[in-house]
């Protein structure tokens, strides 16, 4: 349980507050894989193909949404790390997560994989369920997730500098499930 931690600040006329009772802890490294449950839409396969896809192989699952700019610019960079590192073990699933009521339109989600050429399994998070297995409260996108082999978390970047932090990450642990296959 964690305690009532509230913090209120006055600046102006505005009155903030931070935290309350039901703070949820952000997924800590070494944190089990949630299971996809809850999208309310599944394009590029199914739940359970994604989840197939994903056993013993290092996965990366990137939260985006079609209203998001930043999102949008690193699609390219995540399709081609889906496609040249796929051989080394890496499998991608990505995750549609609305910000606003607009967002939920499943005909924009769909004409946006299209666009961008998303091949990986993409769950549509219109209930944020997802959002709320992966503890990103706070709703960031885009934000990634890596998790190694054996379904634990490794890493966790968001934000317009996200991708440049997980490149080194993505390349350490193949290289590490790599060395840890030949011995």
């Amino acid at each position: 349980m964690i305690a009532d931690c509230r913090l209120r600040f006055q600046i102006g006329n505005r009155q903030l507050e931070i935290g309350n009772k039901e703070t949820v802890m952000p997924m800590r490294i070494g944190t089990p894989m949630p299971g996809l449950d809850g999208a309310t839409e599944w394009f590029n396969g199914t739940q359970a193909h994604a989840e197939a896809e994903a056993a013993g192989h290092p996965t990366l699952i990137h939260f985006w949404s079609v209203s998001c700019s930043i999102c949008k610019d690193n699609l390219p960079r995540v399709a081609q790390w889906r496609d040249e590192m796929k051989d080394l073990g890496l499998r991608v699933i990505a995750v549609h997560m609305p910000r606003y009521e607009a967002d939920t339109d499943v005909e924009k989600v769909r004409d946006q994989i299209s666009q961008h050429k998303l091949t990986e399994p993409v769950a549509v998070d219109n209930e944020h369920k997802l959002r709320d297995a992966f503890q990103n409260d706070q709703g960031y996108v885009p934000a990634y997730y890596l998790f190694d082999a054996e379904g634990k978390l490794k890493s966790f970047a968001a934000g317009e500098r996200g991708l440049d932090m997980l490149k080194s990450a993505i390349e350490r642990l193949l290289a590490s499930e790599e060395s840890a296959v030949a011995s």
